[in-house]
């Protein structure tokens, strides 16, 4: 019989280690809030490239989820440009 395992999210099961599933996570959060400025304001995908300071195709890997597409420091700058300010918090694990 299969051992069946269980994790707390989807990135701790697919990352290699806790450090890398932190830091998958971080970018999925960064990713939705943007995403969600972007639907929020009704932009086209080029309107919104515009607004993020990216290509459009850039905008499209960032609306579809494409979370390996992205580092953290591409993510904070997309977001600064969009007038946001990232706020970090640290939890005791």
């Amino acid at each position: 019989m299969k051992k069946i395992e269980s994790y707390a999210s989807v990135w701790d099961a697919i990352a290699d280690s806790p450090e890398q599933a932190a830091n998958l996570r971080a970018r999925s959060e960064l990713m939705q809030k943007i995403a969600d400025i972007v639907k929020q304001s009704a932009w086209t995908q080029t309107e919104a490239a515009s607004h993020c300071g990216i290509s459009q195709p850039r905008v499209n890997d960032l609306l579809r989820g494409r979370v390996s597409r992205f580092s953290l420091d591409a993510l904070v700058n997309i977001a600064t440009a969009l007038g946001r300010r990232v706020h970090l918090e640290l939890e005791v694990a």
